[in-house]
Order: structure tokens, then sequence, then C-alpha cells
């Protein structure tokens, strides 16, 4: 199928800028940008438009991008715990999704969307893990998240130390084993 054209309204990451005209597939058009206000279609019409309101979208887009500026500055280094039930090798029953560190934002005072969590791949471990949140498409922050089985836990994480595996130290000491063998004596 042929590519579609369409103009940016406002900067699309990987795709490009504000007004400019840009090949797209059809369904990524239809299902994502034409339905979120993200695009329009590139007709002469729409182009006229497009050019006759382009100083007032302009200003919109720098008034919102000023807004998550200083947003990004007031919460800038945000830290979040998230509790889970986790094996002893640290790994997760489930896994940490990107409406959970949402929903931990909200608590934190950051009232964002799932959809602005961006994660590389689900989390699936104990430990500190970096999120970024998207602002908007031109400002986001970086976001750690703090995945541990206890809130006592996740102060030890978050101090450096290494959580997941019992150690001598926390009272995971082997037994002591009797001396099955005497000295000196091999076993036949």
């Amino acid at each position: 199928m042929a590519a579609v054209e369409v103009i940016l309204l406002q900067r699309v990451e990987k795709l490009g800028q504000m007004g400019e005209v840009v090949r797209v597939k059809p369904g990524y058009a239809r299902n994502f940008l034409l339905p979120q206000k993200k695009a329009l279609r590139a007709s002469k019409e729409n182009r006229e438009r497009f050019e006759a309101q382009r100083a007032q979208l302009e200003a919109q887009n720098l008034k919102r991008r000023e807004e998550a500026e200083r947003v990004a500055e007031r919460v800038g280094g945000l830290s979040v715990t998230i509790i889970r039930q986790a094996g002893e090798s640290g790994s997760l029953y489930g896994s940490v999704s990107g409406r959970d560190v949402a929903d931990a934002c909200a608590a934190a005072g950051l009232s964002i969307g799932r959809q602005q969590v961006v994660l590389a791949h689900p989390i699936k471990t104990l430990g500190l893990s970096q999120v970024r949140v998207v602002l908007h498409p031109e400002v986001s922050i970086p976001v750690t998240v703090n995945v541990a089985r206890s809130a006592e836990e996740a102060e030890r994480q978050a101090r450096g130390e290494t959580v997941g595996t019992q150690t001598a130290a926390e009272g995971g000491e082997q037994p002591e084993t009797p001396d099955l063998f005497e000295e000196g004596v091999l076993p036949a």
C-alpha cells in the first residue's frame, strides 16, 4: 500500500518537527497520528489552513513546552518506590509496567498518564531502574524506579546496598555440617 502524506502538528519522536510534511504508512496515520491530533492529512486545503494557523499553533506549543520545563525543574530527580513480591533470586512474580510507574508518580505528586512513561522493556527484577517520562514532545525527565519487596529493602537499595539474595551478614549463614570423617583418614 502507498504511503500517506501528513502535516505534523507537533514534534513526533523519530518522525519530524512541527509543520513538516512526512510520508508514513496509512495505518500509522489512521490509527495514531490523526486520532491523537498529532497530524493532518496533507491536502491542499489542510496545507493552507495550517499555514494560516501556524503562528497560533507554534505559540500554543511554546506555552505547553515552557509549562513542561517548569514541571521538569520542580520534580527533577524524582524517585519512586514500588513494592512487589519476588522470589529468592530477585526476579518478580509479575512485572512493573508503565501504568504502575504512572500510579507511583501520581502518588509522589507528579500527575502523568501511562502513555507518558517510556519503558524499553517491563521491569522484571528487584533493584533501581531508570525510566523516561515524556512531559511534552520536546521535554522528558528521568525517573528512578526502586522496586523492592518491602519499604526497608527499598531504603537499603536506595543507599546502594545489593539486595535480592541473602548474604551471611543478613542471617543467611550456612548451617554447620558435622564432621563425617576423622582427620587424616581417607574414606574407603
